[in-house]
Order: C-alpha cells, then structure tokens, then sequence
C-alpha cells in the first residue's frame, strides 16, 4: 500500500477511490452524501462540528481537523482484503492527536453480526482475524457477547487505534456519521459501545474506553438530510 495522498479537487476525486463505484456511488447512498457533507466546508462538517462543541469534553470540543483521507486502507491479519475506512481524519486538540475513523451509513448495516460472519469464514469463531480484533479490543473476557455484534464496527475501531499507535496518537475515535431518517442501526452502535462499559446516544460523544493505552471515544452524529439528495 502506498503512502503517497494526492489533495481532492472535489467530491469526484472520492469516488475514483471507491472498491466498486459502480454500485456505491449513488445519490441517497452513504458514499456519495459523506463526500459532499465533508468536501462542503473547511474542518469537520457543520453537524459534526455542532456535536464536538456540546460535549461534556474540552478535549473533543477543542478538535481541529488537520488531513483527512477518504477510503483508507488498513492492514489487518488474517484475510484477503483490509478494513477499508470510509474517512480517516487526522486531528488535534488540547492533549495531542486524536485518529478518527469515520464510517458513513444511511440504511446500510454494520456488515453482519459475527455469528453470520464467521460461518463463512475458515475456523468460524476461531479465525485469525477475528480473534485478532477481539485481542487488539481487550474483548477476550466478553467473548459470550461478541457473536451478537457487528463485524464492521470491531475492525473499523480497531483501525482507529491502530493508525492512534502508528503515529504516536493518545487519542482516537469512531464515529458514525449517519445520514438515516430513521437512525438505522444506532442500536448495533450503541451495544458496541456498551461493550466497553460506554454509554452513547445520537448527536453525542461519549467514553473514553482505555484500550492498550488509547483512550478510545464513540460518536454518532446525524448528518444533514441536505446531502441525500447530491
């Protein structure tokens, strides 16, 4: 994987980015409506930003967004393909640099539950990737609760805290930026989420999970309806 990024010129420059454009790049879909919500303005999007100024952390209020890199590639063990994140933000704040992984959803799931997952997958429950996940989210003592959770949401914040120890980041997040009229899915996010002993509702950023000295937050942020429709 090369780590060479080339500056978007607008909204297209995502899509030539995608895994299949043909099938994701689409209006009212999650791809193409992150892509307009986040090429719109400077710095984080008006509802994100709206979110991070009204939370109970002067850390996250203080968030500034320096890179952000769409559909980035993270190496994982086990498997063909890495985990491929919608958005990576690379921020900073009062206490240093935050990671944040962005995962953008309209009605689509979080990938399927891993008692689903793992039946197509060599070893089931035993395979490599997946018990690297659970070891890299200090989850072994919650294995009974794991096949009820949503493959996606386990290696896209395991990618937040990979890339957080690549770059010496204290800090990192996951982040649904949900574009749903009915908040499809919030409930798989926050039974994530609770894994870790957090809390956290719509329009709010709770935590910190301490995971192998990153202090982890989770966030799901109602995007604008407006960018349905591009």
């Amino acid at each position: 994987m090369s780590n060479i990024y080339i500056k978007s010129n607008s909204v297209e420059d995502w899509r030539t980015l995608l895994a299949d454009c043909e099938k994701h790049w689409k209006t009212g879909y999650s791809a193409k409506s992150l892509a307009y919500s986040w090429e719109d303005r400077d710095g984080f999007p008006k509802k994100v930003r709206g979110v991070f100024d009204n939370c109970r952390f002067d850390n996250i209020e203080s968030l500034e967004l320096l890179y952000a890199f769409p559909e980035y590639k993270i190496s994982l063990p086990g498997g063909i393909r890495p985990s491929q994140n919608d958005l990576y933000v690379l921020a900073k704040n009062n206490k240093g640099l935050m990671t944040i992984m962005v995962e953008g959803k309209v009605e689509e799931t979080f990938d399927k539950i891993i008692s689903e997952w793992a039946k197509n997958k060599s070893n089931g429950m035993n395979n490599e990737r997946l018990h690297f996940l659970i070891e890299k989210l200090k989850l072994t003592d919650k294995k009974e609760k794991i096949p009820k959770i949503r493959y996606q949401l386990l290696h896209r914040t395991v990618s937040a805290i990979i890339e957080a120890e690549r770059i010496g980041a204290s800090q990192a997040m996951i982040l649904v930026h949900s574009f749903s009229k009915i908040d499809s899915g919030i409930n798989d996010f926050k039974n994530f989420a609770n894994l870790f002993g957090v809390k956290v509702g719509i329009n709010d950023v709770q935590g910190p999970a301490l995971i192998n000295d990153i202090e982890v937050y989770f966030s799901w942020v109602k995007g604008d309806e407006v960018y349905l429709t591009m």
